[in-house]
């Protein structure tokens, strides 16, 4: 499987930005599939998962009310809406494809693609 994901850019706190990530090569909807983000300087860190269906979002604590991760399955395509962006939300934003059930460990994740970058500015 392969991932394209785009849709990062700069812009300023309180703002808004969707990245989108493109997947080809599989059977995308027998994926689970997620959002990972890494700042400068710091790790690698879970931002939001969705089940196969689409019916089961999970969110890390930081952005729970302010992201939405959404699927449209017939065009391989997963989404990020950030909302009400904060400084500290700065990172290379990448998607995953996750054959198995665990959605927070970054290691269980298959494909990756390449990160796009986010900056809010303060």
């Amino acid at each position: 499987v392969q991932l394209q994901a785009s849709g990062g850019g700069l812009v300023q706190a309180g703002g808004s930005l969707r990245l989108s990530c493109s997947a080809s090569g599989g059977t995308f909807r027998n994926y689970a599939v997620a959002w990972f983000r890494q700042a400068p300087g710091k790790e690698r860190e879970f931002v939001a998962a969705l089940s196969r269906s689409g019916s089961y979002p999970s969110y890390s604590a930081s952005v729970k009310g302010r992201f939405t991760i959404s699927r449209n399955n017939a065009k391989n395509t997963v989404y990020l809406q950030m909302n009400s962006l904060k400084p500290e939300d700065t990172a290379v934003y990448y998607c995953a494809v996750n054959r198995g059930s665990d959605y927070y460990t970054a290691e269980k994740y298959n494909y990756w693609g390449q990160g796009t970058l986010v900056t809010v500015s303060s």
